[in-house]
């Protein structure tokens, strides 16, 4: 398996899920099958069969999250001789030069996004775009509405 790009802040988050899903989610999903195994006939017991299909998706995320944690390479973009460069971690301020709308971005892994906290995903097109970029370029993003151009006003590492 191939390295899972990573911030420092990203695979703190992921570990944290990891650590609540072991001590907390898998000891309340035995809790509740052991409760619904009390109850008699497992064939027709609706607890039963919820508890263990939660024990599978909380499994399965256990798994998910130690395969992509043992795989992942911790980037720290503020360590990196980059030269005021846009590059993976890099926090980049641009503005819609057709709506002059602002919006700051941080350019993370794909396992990491999420669009709603502002972290996208480094193979997204906006993260494309501003790859190597630098303060005052402006960019072109091929992205499924059309074509829009965004002027890169700060590029922060944190």
């Amino acid at each position: 398996m191939s390295t899972i790009p990573l911030t420092a802040r990203g695979a703190e988050r992921l570990q944290a899920e990891l650590h609540r899903l072991k001590t907390v989610e898998r000891p309340e999903v035995i809790n509740a099958i052991a409760e619904a195994r009390a109850q008699g006939d497992l064939s027709e017991n609706a607890e039963y069969d919820a508890a263990r299909e939660r024990q599978a998706f909380v499994e399965g995320r256990i798994r998910e999250l130690e395969g992509t944690l043992s795989n992942a390479q911790i980037i720290d973009p503020s360590a990196l001789d980059v030269d005021g460069r846009a590059v993976f971690g890099a926090t980049v301020e641009i503005e819609d030069l057709s709506s002059g709308e602002r919006v700051t971005y941080q350019i993370v892994g794909d396992v990491e996004a999420d669009i709603r906290a502002n972290l996208i995903s480094v193979s997204s097109p906006v993260a494309r775009a501003l790859i190597g970029k630098m303060e005052g370029d402006v960019v072109e993003v091929k992205a499924p509405a059309g074509v829009r151009e965004y002027e890169v006003l700060s590029i922060s590492y944190q």
